[in-house]
């Protein structure tokens, strides 16, 4: 522990003025949403529960992304507001119900990032990469996995399964990739991307040999995606992100061709299909080039 607490002198200052203004701040906050809760509060908040607001979670979830990837400093701020609002409220419908309270959520998530950083807070040695912490991280969740199947065996009752914590309501992308990451933690993983690349071969074969418009077809499709993913995640891509960041890049040179044709007096939707490839080639020679 003494390397520790020599790592720990060595780090950076903290500036108390600015922890004190945070505390003060979400203590605020916290205060807030308890009134509006208060029999003589807000009828639509003392209305909420867990499950009528959870799509709400969502949303300001996603509405933050859209700040991210837009580089919008000014409203990420305001929508990260959201999303803080959103886990206050939540834990205050907790502790209304005797459920939990904030220094339960607080101390979980801090007792967590401890356990899951030994190469921070531990004796192990610190990691010298991201990839190397991800390991960590796998190793560490794991680890977690076996302490609570061997309580639950203590109980005799059912282990949760290796696939359990992963939401069913994450995008299908993200949770293809959390679901294959975590059975390649156990060892069901292929040796190379090259052997991934062979699946996808034969998973593009099986969908080509159904018929067009059966379900059969449709079923293939899935797993064509799902071997996708799988490349992604052995090159250490993330394919959600890189399906949104394509996803971007088609809109903004989609909505630059209707300012091309706005400004000729057409509209998109006479040009013939040859038109309006023309239209999306000259948009893209108009792009610049990766790097610049």
């Amino acid at each position: 522990m003494s390397d520790q607490l020599e790592a720990d002198q060595e780090a950076p200052v903290r500036d108390e003025s600015t922890l004190v203004d945070a505390r003060e701040e979400l203590q605020s906050l916290i205060n807030t949403i308890w009134r509006l809760r208060q029999p003589d509060g807000c009828p639509w908040d003392r209305k909420q529960t867990h499950a009528s607001i959870a799509k709400n979670m969502i949303e300001e979830a996603y509405e933050a992304v859209d700040c991210i990837e837009d580089d919008d400093v000014a409203h990420l701020r305001e929508e990260l507001g959201d999303v803080l609002m959103q886990v206050v409220l939540h834990t205050q419908i907790a502790a209304d119900a005797g459920e939990f309270t904030m220094a339960d959520v607080a101390r979980e998530i801090d007792e967590k990032l401890i356990r899951r950083h030994p190469h921070v807070f531990g004796e192990r040695e610190a990691a010298t990469s991201a990839d190397e912490v991800l390991d960590i991280w796998d190793k560490v969740k794991l680890a977690e996995k076996e302490a609570r199947d061997a309580d639950a065996a203590a109980a005799s009752e059912r282990p949760d399964g290796l696939l359990d914590g992963v939401p069913r309501s994450l995008p299908a992308l993200m949770q293809a990739q959390k679901v294959s990451r975590k059975a390649a933690a156990v060892g069901f993983e292929w040796d190379t991307v090259a052997d991934v690349w062979e699946k996808v071969a034969e998973e593009r074969a099986e969908y080509e040999a159904e018929p067009l418009g059966s379900a059969a077809r449709e079923a293939e499709f899935g797993d064509l995606l799902f071997a996708l993913v799988n490349v992604a995640r052995k090159e250490g891509i993330d394919a959600e992100s890189a399906l949104r960041a394509s996803t971007a890049k088609f809109r903004s040179r989609w909505a630059a061709m209707e300012d091309a044709a706005f400004e000729c007096g057409i509209a998109l939707g006479s040009l013939s299909t040859a038109e309006l490839n023309d239209l999306w080639d000259a948009v893209k020679r108009g792009e610049p080039e990766a790097g610049e």
